[in-house]
């Protein structure tokens, strides 16, 4: 069976977190959660950006119940501070869509001094979840999806004497090496909600290709090498379009059949409704041991779920 946005349940009463939410599939995802009834929390950078995106729900769902935070996941400090901005009154947290990436950009390095891609996509995303798990374990049976890519399939593990690629950096092994970060991080949390016992969930998804701005802002930044080019035109020739590239994030979290530890992308591979994946990676173990390792080495942040469960 076709799975589409209208089989998304009534999600009344929930809050739900999308980083990247003022944009691309983070904006379809937003919209989709908002249109089922729940109160969506949009954590984006680009606050001009976010505020358009916002305005621009409401005016397509006047009922719709939205929340604009800043989010920059290439300073840690922000990260903190924009997890208590979302904590600061009393709520649990029913999704958590760790959305938010970049590709393929030239080597540069975020605010803390990781390099880009690897902080961005997968560290702040690390100390956002471990900041924000109070709110996720004591909702009912939340969920955690963080957005991989195929890229993942070419990824290596990260080493943890060269966390920075010194004097080894290409754009696009940079970016694989944080998708398949993603992918560890995903299947490793559901490990660790599994280790004590709740109902939390954690499953990982990607959106195959997409017509979104991410191939657009890699090549404008100077990003991709000669491949850049070529795959923004393939994006947009072939690319799905934002609202249905965001069908696999988006069944992974709303999904009531779905289960933690799995993974959802499109079924053609790169196009097409959201399916269950395999998970085939044969460096399962030691990715996960070596990122979280890594992680709580590098952010001085452990994805503390015991402490969270007994709060």
């Amino acid at each position: 069976m076709t799975w589409n946005t209208s089989d998304i349940p009534d999600l009344t009463g929930t809050t739900t977190v999308v980083t990247g939410g003022n944009g691309g599939l983070g904006l379809a995802s937003s919209r989709a959660l908002a249109g089922a009834g729940a109160h969506v929390i949009m954590a984006a950078r680009d606050q001009a950006k976010a505020a358009t995106a916002s305005a621009d729900i409401m005016s397509e769902q006047p009922d719709a119940s939205l929340e604009v935070v800043e989010l920059d996941l290439g300073s840690l400090e922000q990260v903190h501070a924009a997890a208590s901005t979302i904590t600061d009154r009393p709520r649990t947290i029913d999704i958590l869509m760790n959305n938010a990436g970049v590709m393929a950009l030239p080597e540069r390095r975020t605010v803390d001094g990781f390099e880009m891609q690897f902080g961005v996509n997968h560290l702040g995303h690390w100390v956002l979840t471990a900041d924000l798990m109070p709110a996720l374990v004591a909702a009912d049976a939340a969920r955690v999806v963080t957005v991989t890519s195929t890229a993942h399939l070419y990824g290596k593990i990260v080493d943890p004497e060269n966390l920075n690629m010194d004097d080894d950096y290409d754009p696009w092994r940079a970016y694989g090496r944080s998708k398949l970060a993603n992918f560890h991080f995903a299947i490793g949390l559901q490990r660790e909600f599994e280790r004590h016992g709740i109902a939390t969930a954690s499953l990982a998804a990607h959106p195959g290709l997409s017509r979104t701005n991410l191939q657009v802002n890699t090549v404008h930044h100077g990003g991709g090498g000669p491949a850049g080019p070529f795959f923004e035109r393939l994006a947009a020739w072939t690319g799905m379009s934002p609202d249905n590239g965001a069908r696999s994030q988006l069944r992974a979290a709303t999904d009531p059949t779905a289960s933690g530890g799995e993974f959802y992308g499109p079924l053609f591979g790169n196009n097409g409704p959201p399916v269950r994946k395999p998970i085939v990676r044969r460096d399962l173990e030691e990715g996960i041991a070596t990122l979280w390792e890594v992680s709580e080495q590098a952010t001085g942040v452990t994805l503390d779920v015991d402490g969270a469960v007994a709060r």
